[in-house]
Parts: structure tokens; sequence; C-alpha cells
């Protein structure tokens, strides 16, 4: 008997079983998938932007972190972005970058649990109601039944038991690995945004590489025009 003709022979509440088993699948492989690509080397993310920090490079920093498609990188480039604003301005826009992250890292994982609890207890109840049946057709037949027709209704009924804990069992694990995974996730969120922070406060006295430009290529036009005029005087 493969697991089709069980299925079938569970009886109706297997049909809300086998949908709770789909949600799980698909919530599993789509969690899975964005959790992949919100991975991201912390230590040298944080190498390559302190490095266009001491430049003055906003632009750059912007431009590195919309490359990366990760919380961090998001959040980093959604504080960059204000940084003509002052600090609170800053600060702001990266608790709101925050807690859009958390929010997208978190997404499905309580449907995850809905199916992880659901499941079994459609299991129980499955089973609950072909134990009423079996034993209704003990009461029909006035006791008169072979041990093997009830056995036969009893193991029937206990299918769904076993299907609801097979579903349930794993949602259960997977929900638990992507919790543990998000919560990694939001730390080093929150360790990067403090980091991030702490650099914007230190750049305060440093100018910007595009102004650094404009002041140098000013010097040189200043120092050429004093050139010129002392050359007319001689």
């Amino acid at each position: 008997m493969n697991l089709l003709d069980m299925m079938f022979k569970g009886g109706v509440v297997m049909w809300p079983i086998l949908a709770c088993s789909l949600i799980a699948v698909y919530v599993i492989i789509e969690r899975f998938l964005v959790l992949r690509r919100a991975q991201l080397d912390v230590g040298e993310f944080m190498r390559k932007l302190k490095s266009l920090f001491r430049k003055g490079d906003f632009a750059g920093v912007s431009a590195f972190c919309a490359q990366k498609d990760a919380p961090i990188a998001n959040i980093i480039r959604r504080g960059i972005e204000k940084h003509e604003l002052g600090q609170e301005k800053i600060k702001e826009a990266i608790e709101n970058a925050g807690r859009e992250e958390v929010y997208h890292l978190e997404k499905r994982l309580s449907l995850l649990a809905t199916m992880a609890g659901v499941a079994p207890m459609l299991g129980f109840l499955g089973t609950v109601t072909g134990m009423i049946a079996a034993f209704h057709a003990v009461e029909v037949h006035s006791g008169v039944v072979s041990p093997g027709d009830l056995a036969g209704g009893v193991w029937e009924a206990l299918l769904t038991t076993a299907f609801g804990l097979i579903i349930g069992i794993p949602a259960f694990a997977f929900y638990n690995y992507f919790v543990t995974r998000v919560q990694k996730f939001v730390h080093e969120m929150e360790v990067t945004s403090t980091e991030f922070i702490d650099m914007m406060e230190g750049l305060n006295g440093v100018v910007p590489a595009s102004k650094l430009d404009q002041v140098e290529s000013a010097s040189h036009r200043v120092a050429a025009e004093e050139d010129e005029y002392f050359r007319r005087k001689r």
C-alpha cells in the first residue's frame, strides 16, 4: 500500500492535512531562499565600508550597499541617503529600515508555526471521528463483529494522526531553525547599525571627496592666476 492509498483510507480529514503539508513545504522553501540571500560576510562588508568612509565617499558607500541584496546593506544605504539631514534623520531612517527588514525576515513564519500546530490537531480529530465511526459500527451490529473488522477501522482512523505528526514535527523544527536564523540577522543588524552611526558621528569634520576635488581645483586655479599676475608685473 502506497502513501496515496493510505491517504484515501484516512478519510476526509486527510485533505486538510494535505493542504497543511503543501503550505508548510512552500513556506519552508521560500524562507530558506530568502534567508540564504540575506547572508552577508559582515566583516568584509564593514572593512570595505570603512575604507569608503575614510575617503568621505558617500556616493560610493550608497552604490556599494546597493550591490548587496542583504538587510544590513539596505539599512546602511537608507541611512547614508540622509547624511545631509543630520544625525537624527539618519537614526530615524535606520530604525525605519530595520523594522522593514525584520518584517521581511519574519514574514510567513507565523504561518509555518500555525501549520506545525494545526496538522497534528487535525490528525487527532481524524482519529477521534474514525474511532467514533468504528464503535458505532460495533453498536449497529450489536457487538457481533470480528476483531479483524474492528482493528481495520481503528488503524484507518490512526492514519490521520500519523500523517498529522509527519507534517507537524518537521514544520515545527524548521520554524525554530528559521527563528534562530532571524535572531542572528537581527543581532548583526543592530551591531552594524550602531557601528555605522558611530562612524557617521566621527565624520563631522571630514569633507566629502567631491568637495575635496572642488577645493583642490579652486586652489589650482587661484595659483595659476597668481603666477600669471606676477609674470605680468615683471
